[in-house]
């Protein structure tokens, strides 16, 4: 059966394809065998420009048709490997032999004994996997980043002067203002990702126990450590873990995990505080033709965006975690449960993505209720009492807080009218008292 979006069996690959169809160049199995390529196609002419003695010969005229069995990879060239797997029933062999065929055709068959030199699989695949994070980071989700931040960036500033009610526990508490409120979402996420920026991206290669065991008896008097850290950091890009066991680490990647779980659990408050603000009528909802709301009430437009976007965050969140929790786990020099679960770290970055883009949906929907805002600010007087005992404390006034205390805290509404009478009773001077009374709930925003 040919899949499609009906029967796929994970969402990302039916339901939400299209908003991660980006992800498949860097997380698919297609896109795993050609990082795999890559790298055995670089390890190979980094020995020729060593060079190896048996590999001096090599025309350096031959290396651009080599990257091009990379740069030109085809699904029918990962089709083919994953015949030879069938065969060989080990992933990263038929690769090998993938390329072995490749040098055959471009007769370099005399040194195809030298492509997977002295290496053991997780050479290959703690090289291609980290690259093919880096690439999806810097090709996908920088720029969703990017995208959500401005938005919110944007709002932050279209509604810097919108007075407020805040709410501390649910209740009326001290004013504030939307666009600071929206603010305070954009400056935490640029914290996080200045901290995701200094994670940096780790490769281990150094042979079957990452000794470099088998370079050092065929060619000892060559540095294979230097060779290592040249080849991982300037032909690949990454940084050269060592020492290590057969595997990387995985420590950086751990952290680079928990840096994206925190901004996703940034944009997770942010989604549940607009969903409530548009319980609370603070925002109503462009409304598109055609679409419905609801099965049973049809008046209903709901936050289904922010709802969506939540639900994805948390389980790329549950992922994220396993994976920074499991994968500096191994047992002593080796076991394989970091294979299987790294086939899975795509995942998260696809509900990452779809989420990202269901959020700034959400927020390009939203049309604000000013009226209502200042609805919930007139009936709540109350709040300008902190301000009124503050100055009175400034005055000397004796027990200022009590005094309000006794005045607000009452099951009786209050309101302009009572906040000035009881400033009628103060005994300060009126140019105090003029103070008091120009404070309103609209205006009484801080900084």
């Amino acid at each position: 059966m040919t899949l499609s979006a009906l029967n796929a069996i994970s969402p990302i690959d039916g339901r939400y394809r299209s908003k991660v169809e980006k992800l498949k160049d860097y997380f698919s199995e297609e896109a795993l065998i050609k990082y795999r390529v890559l790298v055995e196609i670089e390890y190979f002419i980094a020995l020729c420009e060593l060079p190896l003695p048996q590999l001096e010969s090599v025309p350096k005229s031959i290396f651009e048709d080599l990257r091009a069995i990379y740069k030109n990879f085809t699904a029918v060239d990962a089709a083919a490997i994953k015949d030879i797997e069938k065969v060989t029933n080990h992933d990263v062999k038929a690769v090998e032999y993938f390329i072995k065929d490749k040098f055959d055709a471009l007769e370099l068959s005399a040194y195809k004994e030298f492509i997977h030199f002295g290496l053991t699989s997780q050479d290959i695949n703690n090289t291609a996997i980290p690259l093919s994070i880096k690439d999806a980071m810097n090709d996908v989700y920088v720029p969703e980043y990017f995208s959500l931040l401005e938005k919110i960036e944007g709002l932050a500033k279209d509604w810097a002067h919108i007075p407020m009610l805040a709410r501390t526990h649910g209740q009326p508490a001290s004013p504030t203002r939307l666009g600071k409120e929206i603010e305070v979402f954009a400056v935490r996420l640029k914290a996080q990702f200045d901290l995701l920026n200094d994670v940096p991206s780790a490769a281990k290669f150094g042979g079957a126990t990452g000794n470099f065991n088998a370079h050092k008896v065929a060619y000892p008097n060559i540095d294979w450590k230097a060779f290592a850290s040249k080849f991982v950091q300037e032909k690949l890009g990454l940084q050269h873990s060592f020492p290590t066991t057969q595997i990387e680490h995985y420590d950086h990647a751990a952290a680079l995990f928990d840096a994206l779980k925190r901004i996703n659990t940034i944009i997770i408050d942010l989604d549940r505080d607009i969903w409530t603000y548009v319980s609370m009528d603070y925002f109503k909802q462009k409304i598109k033709a055609g679409e419905v709301g609801s099965s049973a009430m049809p008046h209903k437009v709901n936050p289904i965006d922010f709802e969506n976007s939540e639900g994805n965050l948390g389980m790329a969140n549950a992922i994220f975690e396993h994976l920074s929790a499991k994968l500096p786990i191994s047992r002593l020099q080796r076991d394989l449960t970091d294979s299987t679960v790294l086939r899975n770290v795509g995942v998260p970055f696809g509900h990452t993505i779809i989420a990202f883009k269901s959020t700034v949906k959400g927020l390009g929907k939203l049309l604000l209720n000013e009226a209502k805002f200042a609805q919930d600010l007139e009936n709540n007087w109350a709040v300008v009492a902190e301000a009124i005992q503050t100055i009175l404390r400034r005055e000397s006034y004796p027990n200022p807080y009590e005094a309000l205390k006794g005045l607000t805290r009452t099951n009786e509404a209050i309101t302009q009218n009572s906040i000035s009478n009881f400033i009628d009773t103060l005994a300060v001077s009126d140019t105090i008292k003029s103070e008091l009374k120009a404070i309103t709930p609209s205006n009484y925003t801080g900084i």
